[in-house]
Order: C-alpha cells, then structure tokens, then sequence
C-alpha cells in the first residue's frame, strides 16, 4: 500500500474515533449545568445528585476525547508536512486560539468544578460548569473554522507557492462554518440526549431510582425533540449552501451523473463508478430540484458536467471523490435522524400522557438507540471529507499533494497498527467505564424529601 493511502487511513481512523467523544461531550456539558442551574434555583437535592451521576459520566468521556484528539494534530507535521507548509499560515491560526484560549478555559474550569463541591458557593459552583460548557463548545467553533478553511477557502492569499491570511475575520464568518458549526454543535445535544433517555429507560425498566430517572429522561427528552429538529433543519440549509460551494461533494451524496431539470432524488441506488451510471435506482421525482432550491423545478448539476467543468478550471485529472461510500454514508445519516426524530417524538407524546413507563417496549427501544447518533455523526463526517476528494483544500491543493515526502510506507503502516489498537482499547476502556457507573445509577438512594415541589413540577409543564 502506498504512503498516501496509509496516511489517508491513519488519520480517518484517529478521526472517527476522537469524533466518537466529541459530541457527547458538548452536548452532556449543557444538560450537567442545566441540572446544577436548576438545583441552584430550586434547592432540591435531587438535581444536585444528576449533576453529579451525569458529571461523572460527562468527565469519563471528556478525558477520552482529549486523549485521542492531542494525537492528530502531531499527524500534520508528521503525516501532512506538505498541507502544513502550504496553509500552516492558515491552518495554525484558529487551532493555536482553540488550545490557548477555550481549551485554556475549559480544563481550568473543569478542575474546579470537580474539587469545588464543598468549597464553592451554589452559584459559582454552576458558574464553573457553564464555563466548561462554554469553553467546550466554543472549542468546537475554533476547530471547525479550521475545517471550514478546507471546505470552502476565504481570506487567503497565494504567495510563494503558499496559501498565507490576509483576513481573520473572514475564517470566522466564512459561510461554511456559518452551516457547519451548529450542525456540529445541535448533533452533540441530540448525541447526549438520547445517551441520557438511553441510561435512563434502562433504570426505568427496572424500577431504579424513579424519580431520579424520570427527571433525566425528561431533560433529555426537552433536549432531543429541539435538537433533532433543529439539526434536520440546519442541515437541510447547509445542503443547499453545499450544492453551490462543493457542488461535487453533493452531486456524488446522490450518486446524481446526469444534470437534470428537474431533478429527481435517489432513494436507493446501486453504483458503478467505471460506468459512471446506476445500474439499479428508485428515484422520487423532483425532489432533489426541491430540496436544493425550495421548488420543484431548478437544474441541479450532475458529476459528469461537474468534472468538465473542474477539468477546464483545474486542468486534466480526476475530480470525482468516491461515489458509493459518500452516498451511502449520506443515507445512512439520514435514517438514523429519522428514527431519531420519531422516538423522540413519540417519547413526547408518551410522556405528556403519562404513559412512558407503560410501555416497556419503547423504553428497551431508547436504550437501543443510543449509538444511533454516534452513527449518524461519523456517517456525516465520511460524507463531508470523503465527498472533497481529491481535494485536502477545496480547489487549492490536492491529498496528493500534501502528503510528507519522507515518511515511508512502513512507518505509517506501523504507527496506524499501533494507533488502532491503542485506540480500540481506550475505546472499550470508554465503553466498559460509561457502561459500569451508568448502571451504578446515582450513589446515594433518594429520599423522599427531594421530591418535587409544585416549583419544579412548573418547569415541565
């Protein structure tokens, strides 16, 4: 196998499992300092024993995810010398901001809310895990302007043979990142959403600590149905702006070779690349004119014209990324946000008529679904970086190109070995963790004390 390919799988494969820890954490940050907020509003103690049950999950995962994401970025010196050299100038800017100052933040902070229970006041205690959420999150932002560089180019001069800034401000507003960051973002609230209606069904179905669980699942519930929906519906946008930035990357989500007005959208197509033609498809008719445009009329471009169009401004070669796996990626996604949206959904219906714990079934279903994020996440990523090939940076600057000169096959095949091993243990270690305290419930049985007052019964209804 060539250094190019290895390098290529070494960091998709560190990708995938750092991206596995990322959501969750944004997402279980906000519902932990929601649950002190309310305690700190209300004095009741059993949302101080939420914040804390889920706090220690949240801090599992949290030390999972900075472990795996400190190694790729010593990938870009290492695996990527030329990307470095060609848009280190870019590149570097919001990832260096990222660790100095939100990371800065987010690890200060989190070492205060872990040894401040009881040297804290109430309200500075929950001020240092809004902090950690703030920080986490804003994290997310600074390393996706990174990736939104990649994706969509702004700001930027070339000189010298490389890409150099002329306009920060211009990476921070690129539209891009506009679309992206909260995609990213509301995936996370939807990942820790249902991980938490997942825990909690499973106490649920065993009659564990009802009230504790009742509360949680419907935090997690309040944050599922607003996020799934409005994830769909920042995604559905960000598809659009998609069709015109990287009309590529979305023509190839379809498996769409033939521009066509209008356009129908592919449900379910079997790909030959060589042909460049499905042989087998069922399309719904103008529908991917509609979900492009908002109307059921509209030219959306096909990859054969594409590809002339990119040959003619980039000069002969191939443009055309990997068909099958982006489109069946795409797919994949989305199926998973749709039985996301209907439980959710549904979850909510069972709930405001009181019926949730009548139906075991559902509850068994929500513990199921916990890695339905998880799966429509890392679908979502192989759709956005898989779908810009062959570009590393859209237009600018081929994978090809970027790969490091010196590093051998043998060394890349060595540490990507080594890589997922380390990191498929780390990820059982992450499992069996999350798996043993989450089963643990809460330390402490509740007492009937901390029922909840008409106070707290006001903000679910």
């Amino acid at each position: 196998m060539s250094e190019l390919l290895l390098a290529r799988w070494q960091f998709g494969v560190t990708t995938v499992y750092h991206f596995l820890f990322v959501p969750l954490t944004l997402g279980l940050s906000i519902l932990v300092a929601i649950m002190e907020t309310i305690y700190v509003k209300t004095g009741n103690e059993t949302y101080k024993k939420m914040a804390q049950f889920w706090g220690k999950l949240f801090l599992i995962n949290f030390a999972m995810g900075v472990v795996t994401g400190i190694v790729q970025e010593f990938q870009f010196g290492m695996n990527w010398s030329g990307y470095s050299r060609f848009v280190g100038d870019i590149f570097g800017a919001p990832l260096a901001v990222e660790a100095l100052a939100a990371f800065f933040i987010e690890s200060t902070f989190i070492g205060l809310w872990i040894f401040g229970w009881d040297k804290l006041s109430k309200v500075q205690h929950a001020a240092a895990i809004w902090l950690v959420a703030f920080a986490t999150n804003l994290s997310a932002f600074w390393i996706l302007v990174a990736n939104s560089f990649m994706q969509q180019p702004v700001g930027y001069v070339l000189k010298n043979g490389r890409a150099e800034m002329t306009d920060f401000f211009a990476l921070l507003t690129n539209p891009h990142v506009l679309y992206q960051f909260p995609h990213t973002v509301l995936s996370g609230f939807a990942t820790a959403a249902f991980f938490v209606m997942g825990i909690s069904a499973y106490h649920l179905l065993r009659k564990n600590y009802l009230d504790f669980f009742r509360r949680s699942f419907r935090l997690g519930l309040i944050m599922g149905v607003i996020s799934i929906l409005l994830v769909t519906t920042v995604g559905h946008f960000q598809g659009q702006h998609l069709v015109n930035s990287q009309p590529m990357k979305m023509a190839a989500a379809e498996a769409h070779w033939e521009s066509a007005d209008p356009a129908p959208l592919a449900l379910v197509a079997f790909i030959d690349e060589k042909a460049q033609a499905n042989s087998f498809e069922i399309k719904i008719p103008k529908l991917l004119s509609f979900l492009s445009y908002n109307t059921f009329s509209g030219e959306v471009k096909g990859i054969k014209e594409i590809q002339a169009e990119y040959e003619a401004k980039y000069g002969p070669g191939n443009y055309i990324p990997p068909v099958t796996p982006v489109f069946w990626s795409f797919r994949i996604m989305v199926g998973a946000g749709v039985l996301m949206i209907l439980l959710a959904l549904y979850g909510l219906y069972l709930t405001r008529k009181g019926q949730l714990e009548e139906k075991a079934w559902f509850l068994k279903a929500m513990l199921w679904a916990i890695p339905l994020p998880y799966i429509a996440n890392t679908s979502g990523w192989l759709v956005a970086e898989i779908g810009r090939q062959p570009w590393i940076v859209q237009g600018l600057q081929k994978v090809e190109e970027a790969i490091s000169p010196s590093v051998s096959a043998g060394a890349v095949l060595t540490t990507l070995v080594g890589f997922t091993v380390l990191y498929g243990a780390l990820a059982v270690a992450d499992v069996y963790l999350l798996t043993k305290y989450a089963k643990q419930g809460p330390e402490e049985t509740i007492t009937p004390k901390s029922v909840g007052t008409s106070k707290e019964v006001s903000l679910w209804t």
